[in-house]
């Protein structure tokens, strides 16, 4: 009689981490722990700049998880950790009138500024997605500079090569990030 009660208790402790193994597993629980913020402005922005919606929330997943107040030590703003200086230059560039910085504490304005910056990047770079993303935190001129001096070959394979430990680390999260949004949306 002990014996079928303690193969009873083991089949149910069994079945139970079977269902939790899905649970934790699926789609669903993963979207859950791993949600994107912001979803229709993300996507409107990235459809009408042409970007992947996906890399651009785990940019801003990495970069603020997804809070609009978020300030760097560095003096970066909002969701997309954008630079005051390169806020006013897309501005600029987008054509947009009376731009002030605080406006990138607007969840609308940081993506919309955010996604044509990386917008920019994917045109400099051939669409390159390391470079772009390394780019986005190291700054342009850098990720030239390390192609150009063969620093970084800008491959995947090669990413511990980045100078910068912040972007080096910065471009792993990023694409981690990434690749889990892809399975997962």
């Amino acid at each position: 009689m002990a014996i079928k009660i303690m193969k009873k208790r083991l089949a149910v402790r069994v079945l139970i981490i079977l269902i939790l193994v899905v649970i934790l597993y699926s789609n669903s629980f993963q979207r859950f722990i791993n949600p994107i913020h912001f979803k229709e402005t993300v996507y409107h922005y990235s459809e009408v700049n042409k970007i992947d919606p996906l890399l651009v929330s785990a940019i801003i997943r990495v970069e603020s998880k997804f809070n609009p107040q978020a300030l760097s030590q560095k003096g970066a703003i909002g969701l997309m950790q954008i630079m005051p200086s390169t806020g006013e230059w897309a501005a600029e560039q987008m054509g947009i009138q009376e731009f002030e910085s605080s406006l990138l504490h607007d969840p609308e304005m940081n993506i919309r500024i955010g996604t044509w910056y990386i917008s920019s990047l994917q045109k400099e770079f051939e669409g390159d997605m390391f470079l772009v993303i390394a780019a986005y935190n190291g700054g342009r001129g850098k990720v030239k500079q390390w192609l150009e001096q063969e620093i970084w070959d800008g491959g995947e394979e090669t990413i511990s090569n980045i100078p910068f430990p912040e972007t080096r680390q910065f471009v792993r999260k990023v694409v981690d990030n990434y690749r889990k949004y892809k399975k997962i949306y």
